[in-house]
Protein backbone atom coordinates (compact mmCIF):
# COMPACT_ATOMS: atom_id res chain seq x y z
CA UNK A 1 0.00 0.00 0.00
CA UNK A 2 0.79 3.45 -0.72
CA UNK A 3 2.59 5.25 2.76
CA UNK A 4 4.38 8.21 3.69
CA UNK A 5 7.65 8.67 5.67
CA UNK A 6 7.59 10.74 8.72
CA UNK A 7 10.50 12.83 7.82
CA UNK A 8 9.48 12.60 3.64
CA UNK A 9 6.14 13.18 3.31
CA UNK A 10 5.94 14.55 0.15
CA UNK A 11 6.66 11.24 -0.91
CA UNK A 12 4.48 8.47 -1.80
CA UNK A 13 5.98 4.74 -1.27
CA UNK A 14 4.92 1.43 -1.93
CA UNK A 15 6.09 -0.20 1.46
CA UNK A 16 6.04 -2.49 4.22
CA UNK A 17 3.30 -2.13 6.82
CA UNK A 18 3.50 -4.80 8.93
CA UNK A 19 7.19 -5.25 8.62
CA UNK A 20 8.42 -8.35 11.06
CA UNK A 21 5.73 -11.11 9.30
CA UNK A 22 6.68 -9.84 6.31
CA UNK A 23 10.32 -9.90 6.50
CA UNK A 24 10.83 -13.13 8.14
CA UNK A 25 8.30 -14.79 5.66
CA UNK A 26 10.08 -13.21 2.91
CA UNK A 27 13.35 -14.23 4.51
CA UNK A 28 12.11 -17.48 4.34
CA UNK A 29 10.16 -17.95 1.01
CA UNK A 30 13.45 -16.26 -0.31
CA UNK A 31 16.17 -18.48 0.92
CA UNK A 32 14.39 -21.40 -0.17
CA UNK A 33 14.13 -19.85 -3.99
CA UNK A 34 17.83 -17.94 -3.57
CA UNK A 35 16.40 -14.30 -3.87
CA UNK A 36 17.56 -10.89 -2.43
CA UNK A 37 15.66 -9.74 0.72
CA UNK A 38 12.68 -7.31 0.22
CA UNK A 39 15.08 -4.62 1.14
CA UNK A 40 12.79 -2.03 -1.33
CA UNK A 41 9.42 -2.61 1.32
CA UNK A 42 10.97 -0.12 3.38
CA UNK A 43 12.54 3.47 3.27
CA UNK A 44 16.38 3.05 4.87
CA UNK A 45 17.32 5.73 7.10
CA UNK A 46 20.08 6.99 4.24
CA UNK A 47 17.94 7.37 1.65
CA UNK A 48 15.25 9.39 3.72
CA UNK A 49 17.98 11.50 4.86
CA UNK A 50 19.41 12.26 1.19
CA UNK A 51 15.36 12.84 -0.04
CA UNK A 52 15.03 15.31 2.76
CA UNK A 53 18.50 16.81 1.97
CA UNK A 54 17.76 17.04 -2.03
CA UNK A 55 14.00 18.43 -1.61
CA UNK A 56 15.02 21.01 1.26
CA UNK A 57 17.87 22.32 -1.26
CA UNK A 58 16.50 21.63 -4.66
CA UNK A 59 19.46 24.04 -5.98
CA UNK A 60 21.99 21.56 -5.44
CA UNK A 61 20.56 18.86 -7.78
CA UNK A 62 18.92 21.27 -10.53
CA UNK A 63 19.67 20.62 -13.74
CA UNK A 64 22.22 17.58 -13.07
CA UNK A 65 22.74 14.31 -14.26
CA UNK A 66 21.81 12.02 -10.86
CA UNK A 67 22.63 8.90 -10.40
CA UNK A 68 20.52 7.19 -7.24
CA UNK A 69 22.70 4.07 -6.95
CA UNK A 70 21.40 1.02 -4.88
CA UNK A 71 18.23 2.54 -4.88
CA UNK A 72 15.61 0.30 -2.55
CA UNK A 73 12.80 1.69 -3.20
CA UNK A 74 13.71 4.82 -4.89
CA UNK A 75 12.99 7.84 -2.62
CA UNK A 76 16.28 9.63 -3.46
CA UNK A 77 15.65 9.51 -7.12
CA UNK A 78 11.86 10.64 -7.08
CA UNK A 79 13.40 13.24 -4.72
CA UNK A 80 15.95 14.25 -7.09
CA UNK A 81 13.67 14.34 -10.10
CA UNK A 82 10.93 16.52 -8.38
CA UNK A 83 13.68 18.78 -7.31
CA UNK A 84 14.36 19.58 -10.62
CA UNK A 85 17.22 17.07 -11.82
CA UNK A 86 17.91 17.59 -15.44
CA UNK A 87 18.00 13.36 -15.63
CA UNK A 88 17.35 10.65 -12.95
CA UNK A 89 18.54 7.44 -12.97
CA UNK A 90 17.60 4.35 -9.95
CA UNK A 91 20.16 1.81 -10.47
CA UNK A 92 19.04 -1.25 -8.57
CA UNK A 93 20.46 -5.18 -9.01
CA UNK A 94 17.35 -6.65 -7.52
CA UNK A 95 14.60 -6.60 -10.32
CA UNK A 96 11.88 -6.75 -8.06
CA UNK A 97 13.02 -3.65 -6.38
CA UNK A 98 13.32 -2.03 -10.01
CA UNK A 99 9.64 -2.81 -10.39
CA UNK A 100 9.27 -1.05 -7.04
CA UNK A 101 10.60 1.82 -7.92
CA UNK A 102 8.80 1.94 -11.07
CA UNK A 103 5.87 1.89 -9.32
CA UNK A 104 6.91 4.59 -6.45
CA UNK A 105 7.92 7.12 -9.30
CA UNK A 106 4.61 6.84 -11.08
CA UNK A 107 2.81 7.67 -7.84
CA UNK A 108 4.80 10.68 -7.73
CA UNK A 109 4.57 11.56 -11.12
CA UNK A 110 8.57 11.81 -11.21
CA UNK A 111 10.14 11.05 -14.29
CA UNK A 112 13.19 8.80 -13.94
CA UNK A 113 15.00 5.68 -15.47
CA UNK A 114 15.42 2.51 -13.85
CA UNK A 115 18.81 0.42 -14.49
CA UNK A 116 18.20 -3.20 -13.48
CA UNK A 117 21.74 -4.13 -13.40
CA UNK A 118 24.75 -3.74 -11.67
CA UNK A 119 26.77 -0.26 -12.75
CA UNK A 120 29.46 -1.02 -10.89
CA UNK A 121 32.57 -0.96 -13.52
CA UNK A 122 30.59 1.04 -16.17
CA UNK A 123 31.75 5.02 -16.83
CA UNK A 124 30.92 7.68 -15.14
CA UNK A 125 27.22 9.57 -16.86
CA UNK A 126 26.33 11.42 -14.13
CA UNK A 127 27.61 14.86 -12.27
CA UNK A 128 26.03 13.66 -8.88
CA UNK A 129 25.66 10.19 -7.83
CA UNK A 130 23.27 9.29 -4.41
CA UNK A 131 24.37 6.76 -2.15
CA UNK A 132 21.97 5.45 0.95
CA UNK A 133 22.53 3.30 3.59
CA UNK A 134 25.03 1.61 1.29
CA UNK A 135 27.78 0.40 3.67
CA UNK A 136 25.94 -2.36 5.23
CA UNK A 137 28.08 -5.63 4.72
CA UNK A 138 31.66 -6.10 4.02
CA UNK A 139 31.23 -7.93 0.80
CA UNK A 140 29.12 -5.10 -0.80
CA UNK A 141 31.43 -2.12 0.46
CA UNK A 142 33.98 -4.41 -0.97
CA UNK A 143 33.08 -4.04 -4.38
CA UNK A 144 31.48 -1.07 -4.65
CA UNK A 145 33.49 1.87 -2.70
CA UNK A 146 36.59 1.31 -5.13
CA UNK A 147 34.27 2.36 -8.17
CA UNK A 148 32.18 5.24 -5.91
CA UNK A 149 35.85 6.68 -5.49
CA UNK A 150 36.37 6.37 -9.09
CA UNK A 151 33.50 8.18 -10.24
CA UNK A 152 33.98 10.92 -7.26
CA UNK A 153 37.09 12.23 -9.54
CA UNK A 154 34.39 13.29 -11.99
CA UNK A 155 31.25 13.23 -10.52
CA UNK A 156 30.04 13.96 -6.64
CA UNK A 157 29.38 11.26 -4.72
CA UNK A 158 27.32 11.77 -1.42
CA UNK A 159 27.22 8.84 0.86
CA UNK A 160 24.46 8.95 3.45
CA UNK A 161 24.94 6.84 6.41
CA UNK A 162 23.52 6.19 10.02
CA UNK A 163 26.33 4.65 11.53
CA UNK A 164 26.91 1.03 9.59
CA UNK A 165 29.47 -0.79 10.75
CA UNK A 166 31.49 -0.84 7.08
CA UNK A 167 31.55 2.50 6.54
CA UNK A 168 34.93 3.79 5.27
CA UNK A 169 36.85 5.37 8.02
CA UNK A 170 38.50 7.91 5.41
CA UNK A 171 37.84 10.18 2.46
CA UNK A 172 34.71 11.50 3.44
CA UNK A 173 33.69 15.36 4.27
CA UNK A 174 30.46 15.27 5.84
CA UNK A 175 28.00 18.35 5.18
CA UNK A 176 24.39 17.76 6.52
CA UNK A 177 23.44 15.58 9.48
CA UNK A 178 19.27 14.12 10.19
CA UNK A 179 17.48 12.63 12.91
CA UNK A 180 15.50 9.82 10.78
CA UNK A 181 12.62 8.07 13.07
CA UNK A 182 12.96 4.47 12.35
CA UNK A 183 11.34 1.32 14.07
CA UNK A 184 12.70 -1.16 16.40
CA UNK A 185 11.33 -3.86 13.88
CA UNK A 186 14.23 -3.05 11.45
CA UNK A 187 16.48 -1.03 13.79
CA UNK A 188 18.04 -1.52 16.99
CA UNK A 189 16.58 1.88 18.34
CA UNK A 190 13.93 4.90 17.18
CA UNK A 191 15.97 6.86 15.35
CA UNK A 192 19.07 6.90 13.18
CA UNK A 193 21.57 9.84 13.12
CA UNK A 194 22.33 9.84 9.21
CA UNK A 195 25.49 11.69 8.11
CA UNK A 196 25.55 12.95 4.59
CA UNK A 197 29.20 13.06 3.36
CA UNK A 198 31.15 14.10 0.17
CA UNK A 199 33.19 10.78 -0.93
CA UNK A 200 36.94 11.56 -1.81
CA UNK A 201 38.18 10.07 -4.80
CA UNK A 202 41.03 7.52 -5.57
CA UNK A 203 43.79 9.41 -4.10
CA UNK A 204 46.45 9.92 -7.35
CA UNK A 205 50.13 8.07 -6.61
CA UNK A 206 52.60 9.91 -6.01
CA UNK A 207 55.50 10.69 -8.30
CA UNK A 208 58.20 8.91 -8.45
CA UNK A 209 61.79 10.16 -7.72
Amino acid sequence: MLAHTPLVPEIALHLATEITPIWRASEAWLHAHNVEPPFWAFAWPGGQALARHVLDHPAQVAGRRVLDFAAGCGIAAIAAAMAGAGRVAAAEIDTLAAAAITLNAAANGAALDVLAEDVVGKPCDWDLILCGDVCYEAPMTRHILPWLRLMAATAEVWVADPGRAYLPREGLAPFATYAVPTTTELEDRTERVVTIARLAPIPAPAPRR
